[in-house]
């Protein structure tokens, strides 16, 4: 089981980007004050009931939790320091965006390890179609201000964007990686249901690449960091080394436990041999209601049965190089999976089993959730 890690929700941005379906809300100039008080008391809360362990990994999403000074971050980190026990070589990974890297320095000084920042495109086009608020200079520059700092470097790009072909895409694709990065997410544009891109597709104002268009974008992402030395060590995720492999992350895709503080957050803690999911109530004005009247901010306790572990184990672990241990989901489960599904899917080369652990096939990355759905039947 890999060690616990805390994941802290700012749920505010400058912009509401098109694609996105995170709890994210304008940010209208209230002040922070109150929002951290109430997740440096979540997080004690949080403690107080299932104990006080040692966190592998802090990770500060959003949201934009870079619109926060360095003292404030600051702050966070101290909260979590006194309800947890942060390990020595704890990451604390800050998700950015690249209109602020003139706090980088400050983040990295309050502690920040770890900088993911949300480029999504080096091409002024492209960021204005995904409604980001930078150009490709001001994502270079924030690149450079972020390797400054000495910290580690992750960007985030987003490839089948609308018209988008193979060959731009290979170009802007070799240009991020000759960057001062060690590790990028590669995230295929998804419309999700209610948003704005969602009513542009619907009134065919939009129309991303078909199946065939995004598989052959999958397959060049593939090709060109595999060339560059940034091994797919998850669907969407490459890093140059172990090292540079997103800790947290890695919690959750190996099914360990991780602690979500701040509106709208989910988390899974196992105590006492069971395990539950939580989740933070998402406007920020009822968090901190919450909080000020329970000491808590989540909704409630869902008590997650084995067969419901396993198949988040199953899910999430199929996404990862390493997969996920057969016998254990197996056995957690109570019954086998599918045995027709597995046989027909080991068949057509799509998952592969070595030394007892179930993984996808680069062929099968492409039907990653649909082979965990037809393996849990």
């Amino acid at each position: 089981m890999s060690g616990l890690g805390i994941y802290v929700h700012w749920p505010y941005c400058a912009r509401i980007c098109p694609y996105c379906d995170f709890n994210v809300y304008r940010a209208r100039g209230q002040g922070s004050e109150p929002l951290i008080a109430a997740i440096a008391q979540d997080m004690a809360a949080h403690a107080a009931r299932f104990g006080k362990r040692e966190a592998q990994s802090l990770f500060f999403g959003g949201g934009t939790p870079s619109l926060l000074r360095g003292a404030e971050i600051a702050r966070l980190i101290d909260a979590a320091a006194r309800a947890f026990t942060l390990a020595p070589d704890c990451e604390i990974t800050l998700e950015a965006n690249p209109e602020d890297h003139a706090l980088f320095a400050e983040h990295a000084a309050a502690g920040v390890r770890r900088f993911s920042l949300g480029v999504q495109a080096l091409d002024d086009a492209a960021l204005r179609a995904l409604g980001r608020r930078h150009d490709a200079a001001t994502a270079l520059r924030a690149i450079e201000s972020a390797a400054a700092t000495g910290q580690r470097v992750s960007l985030d790009l987003i490839y089948a964007r609308e018209g988008q072909s193979v060959k731009a895409w290979s170009e802007e694709l070799n240009r991020a990686l000759a960057l001062p990065v060690e590790h990028v997410s590669l995230y295929q544009l998804t419309i999700e249901p209610e948003t704005a891109f969602a009513r542009r597709v619907a009134r065919g104002q939009l129309a991303p690449p078909d199946v065939d268009a995004a598989a052959a974008l999958y397959e060049a992402t593939q090709d060109i960091c595999e060339t560059a030395g940034f091994v797919a060590y998850e669907i969407s995720n490459h890093a140059r080394g172990q090292a540079a492999r997103s800790r947290h992350n890695l919690i959750y895709w190996r099914g360990g436990d991780w602690v979500g503080v701040g509106p709208g957050a989910h988390g899974r803690v196992t105590h006492d041999g069971v395990r539950y999911a939580l989740e933070a109530q998402r406007p920020p004005a009822d968090y901190i209601d919450a909080v000020a009247e329970h000491g808590m901010g989540w909704i409630g306790e869902t008590t997650l049965t084995r067969e419901e572990c396993a198949d988040e184990m199953l899910i999430m672990g199929l996404r990862i190089s390493e997969g996920v241990d057969l016998a254990r989901v197996e056995a957690m489960r109570g019954r086998p999976l599918n045995p027709d599904a597995l046989a027909w899917l080991e068949g057509q080369e799509l998952v592969a089993i070595d030394e007892g652990r179930l993984r996808l096939t680069r062929e099968g990355r492409l039907l990653g959730n649909k082979i965990a759905a037809e393996l849990a039947v």
